[in-house]
Order: structure tokens, then C-alpha cells, then sequence
């Protein structure tokens, strides 16, 4: 697919879900943060519209514009698609792996979340980029819809317990802001688990959205049983299901090796 300029967005993303929770808020995220790309199969009168950020992709669009060449820029991501689409994404990838994911939103109270002596939970600030950065690799997902640490401690949008040290113990955040929704990301170290600290982080993050008039969203695999778990004991409550699609390799380079 091609990249889109900025100033061709106002004609093509009307294509894509909007003010609904789930995949509806990445193109939203996008138009507000600027993070993220846009792409169409051809700059003028696209025939079809993909937004990406962080590794989702939200795709809409008319299946014979799609060819395996149209839509190689997308490999290695998760898909959503309406099932028309889904036998070009087929022919267009080595791997097309189903996904089941649950959303719920924010309707009912929290359970309390008491941290430990010496724990603060507060608003990640600017300041706070290198020690969001020493979370390692494997929180590197957390920031990845806000450009990295620099952008999630900047936002606004994210609250963290905090030890004495300084050191972030866990987070909970905005991943992508939608015009209604905002879906929420939560990270804890791994040697604090089970503290309460995700908890506390998300109660204060879903209050902050409130205060935005917007709503508290959450997006989990159905196989996700901690995530599940704590979004139930933050207040969320499951709205739908759907299914979106783990893509490999692009199938073409598959065909030319051979």
C-alpha cells in the first residue's frame, strides 16, 4: 500500500469505525496524536484504507483493490478486517492466525486498591521518560502508540505507582485514544505482581478519562485470564467479542524464493 499524506485524510478515513470501543479508536488515536501512519492502495480515489499504530492495523475496503504487492506493507501486524477481506489477506501473507479478543467498557465501581507504605500513585510526567525507558524490552509495547517513553511520559495520559527509589512499578495508560473511548494498557514489573499496583494505577487513569468525558475501554484476548481478571475487578464489564488477525511474512516474497 501507499502512504497517505496528512492532506488526503479527510476523504478516506470517514471508511473507518469510529466512536465505538475497540479497533474504532486506532484511526481516532492516530488523527489526534499524529503516531501512527495511513495507507490506501493508490493516492488518488483509494479504493481501500488501512491505519496502523503500534502493530494494529485497522482495514476497510473493497477486497479486488487488495492484492498480495497492495498489502505487503502490513505483514507482521494484527489485523482487523471484515470477513470480506479476509481471503485477500489469505493470498496476501504466509500466516494469517485468528485472534479472539474481547472488549469490554468501564461499568461498575472499582474494587479498592490499597498499595504498599512508600508507593505513590500519580500522573507520569515528562521527567519520568528514562525510568518508563528501564521498564526493558519487555514493556518496550507499552509506549509504542505514543512514538515511545518520551511520548507516554509526556502525554498526559498515563499514571503510575512509583517506588521510593523513583523506579515506575507499574503503569496503566491510554494506548489509543479514541473521540469516545479510550483504551486502556496496563503494565506491572514482574517481581511486584500481584500487589494491587495495576489496580490502583488503572482506578486513578479511569478517573482522569471520566474527567475528559470520555469512557474507560479494555481490549484482551479471551485467553488472557490475569487481564480479564483485572479488568473485572476495575469495574469493566464485556461489551462484545471479535476477532482479529496475526499476519506473518508478506506470501509474494514466499513465491519469489522459491
Amino acid at each position: 500500500m501507499i502512504e497517505l499524506a496528512p492532506s488526503h485524510l479527510p476523504l478516506t478515513t470517514r471508511w473507518l469505525p469510529a466512536g465505538t470501543p475497540g479497533p474504532a479508536a486506532i484511526g481516532e488515536h492516530i488523527l489526534a496524536t499524529g503516531v501512527g501512519r495511513w495507507w490506501a492502495d493508490r493516492p488518488v480515489h483509494p479504493r481501500a484504507i488501512a491505519a496502523s499504530c503500534a502493530g494494529y492495523v485497522v482495514l476497510r475496503g473493497a477486497a479486488d483493490a487488495l492484492t498480495p504487492e497492495t498489502l505487503a506493507p502490513l505483514a507482521g501486524t494484527r489485523i482487523d478486517a471484515p470477513a470480506s477481506l479476509l481471503p485477500a489477506l489469505g493470498a496476501a501473507f504466509e500466516r494469517l492466525t485468528p485472534w479472539e479478543r474481547m472488549v469490554w467498557t468501564l461499568q461498575a465501581e472499582p474494587q479498592p486498591a490499597r498499595v504498599p507504605t512508600g508507593v505513590t500513585v500519580r500522573r507520569l510526567e515528562p521527567a519520568d521518560a528514562d525510568a518508563v525507558l528501564a521498564l526493558g524490552p519487555d514493556a518496550s509495547w507499552l509506549s509504542a502508540s505514543w512514538g515511545g517513553p518520551p511520548g507516554l511520559a509526556a502525554s498526559g495520559h498515563a499514571w503510575a505507582t512509583v517506588g521510593r527509589t523513583g523506579r515506575v512499578l507499574a503503569i496503566a495508560c491510554t494506548f489509543f485514544r479514541g473521540t469516545r473511548f479510550e483504551d486502556l494498557a496496563v503494565y506491572t514489573v514482574p517481581d511486584r505482581r500481584r500487589h494491587h499496583l495495576a489496580l490502583a494505577c488503572v482506578t486513578s487513569l479511569c478517573a482522569d478519562i471520566a474527567g475528559r468525558g470520555h469512557v474507560p475501554a479494555w481490549n484482551c484476548s479471551v485467553h488472557n485470564r490475569a487481564s480479564r481478571l483485572l479488568a473485572w475487578t476495575a469495574g469493566f464489564r464485556l461489551v462484545r467479542e471479535y476477532v482479529h488477525y496475526a499476519v506473518g511474512g508478506p506470501a509474494v516474497r514466499e513465491r519469489l524464493s522459491a
